[in-house]
């Protein structure tokens, strides 16, 4: 008897495949064929004005979805991270005040130098998210709870920080333009019939922090232990990784992310409030579930999280060049992250 399916099993099975390769990535097809039509009837979303303020949207976003897609993997998720942005992107503004601005918060220090007010808010950053994975770690709490806790700290520390010096809450502004220079500043790098379009340096940067990203998740120990960590926690441990300081590292390493996205925001805003980075962990949560980064743990692609973010983005620079009300911007995300989620667990269900 021959164990070759006959034509009619053949064409089942093909069927079923294509069945589940549409059901598995049914949020970016949508959002595909939103984008198409937008296209057809703004003819303007597709110019390249309109591809670069893309591109730039994405670069700053991105920093925020390559750090929470470790805690995602690792089966947590990080609320604490638009907080952290805004309390990183407060103190470097502070920090790189024009010497002569009216109204500078910190009189006495002058305007430090670029790469030390780096190492500062990434370190704090840091700092921030080691705080988060030694408590997920140590005390085996849900980051859920551990993040949202950390949220409540640094909003409140952010509050106060505004108010702090000579600001009074004041927005932090008057930067000085050697910052802005080197976040936002470049010459023209492409030339159209309308003109020359300009392409920030912090787009450069951002290539740069995937490339380095990429290389940590695949070509490095750390990388190899995150993901086993992720897959099975009991198994991991018995293989020999250390549950402790790979999720200590790994939250360590998302909070660095939240500072560099922090500093580059702080720059590209030009005033920052309280208000900076809020609910940024919403746009990288919903990118991380777009790009196939699994909250079943062990699974995701730095590929996947750059075309989540894409694909976020450009959903809503198209949105409302249709007329559609920037009011309902969070309820299109929480069904985003609500749909991608589901369609998520199908996956695993169907692997079960």
């Amino acid at each position: 008897m021959s164990n070759e399916k006959t034509p009619a099993a053949r064409t089942k099975l093909d069927s079923r495949r294509v069945i589940d390769l549409l059901l598995n990535n049914a949020l970016i097809i949508i959002m595909l064929v939103v984008a198409a039509y937008v296209a057809v009837t703004q003819p303007n979303f597709l110019s390249p004005r309109s591809l670069v303020n893309l591109l730039t949207l994405t670069a700053a976003y991105l920093p925020v979805a390559l750090g929470i897609a470790g805690c995602i993997v690792l089966t947590g998720t990080d609320l604490s991270a638009g907080r952290a942005v805004g309390i990183t992107a407060c103190i470097s503004a502070s920090l790189l005040q024009s010497a002569d601005a009216a109204n500078k918060m910190w009189t006495s220090i002058g305007t430090l130098p670029i790469p030390l007010v780096i190492l500062i808010v990434v370190g704090i950053g840091a700092c921030i998210g080691a705080f988060n994975g030694f408590f997920v770690a140590r005390f085996k709490l849900h980051p859920f709870i551990v993040t949202l806790a950390t949220q409540l700290i640094l909003y409140t520390c952010l509050l106060l920080y505004v108010q702090a010096g000579n600001n009074n809450g004041m927005a932090i502004s008057s930067l000085d333009d050697g910052y802005r220079n080197f976040v936002v500043g470049n010459p023209p790098l492409l030339t159209f019939n309308d003109g020359a379009i300009q392409i920030p340096n912090f787009v450069i940067y951002a290539i740069l922090l995937t490339a380095l990203m990429w290389f940590i998740w695949n070509k490095t120990t750390f990388g190899k232990n995150m993901f086993a960590l992720g897959a099975n926690e009991e198994a991991a441990r018995v293989s020999g990784v250390n549950v402790l300081a790979t999720t200590i590292g790994v939250f360590a390493l998302a909070g660095a992310m939240y500072g560099w996205a922090g500093f580059v925001e702080s720059a590209r805003i030009a005033s920052n409030t309280a208000n900076t980075g809020l609910n940024y962990e919403l746009d990288a949560i919903a990118a991380c579930v777009i790009g196939g980064v699994s909250f079943v743990g062990g699974i995701g692609k730095i590929s996947g999280i750059v075309i989540g973010v894409i694909m976020l983005r450009l959903i809503f620079v198209a949105l409302p060049l249709v007329g559609m009300d920037q009011n309902l911007q969070y309820a299109i995300k929480g069904g985003i992250i609500l749909f991608a989620c589901a369609l998520d667990m199908r996956k695993y269900l169907v692997k079960k």
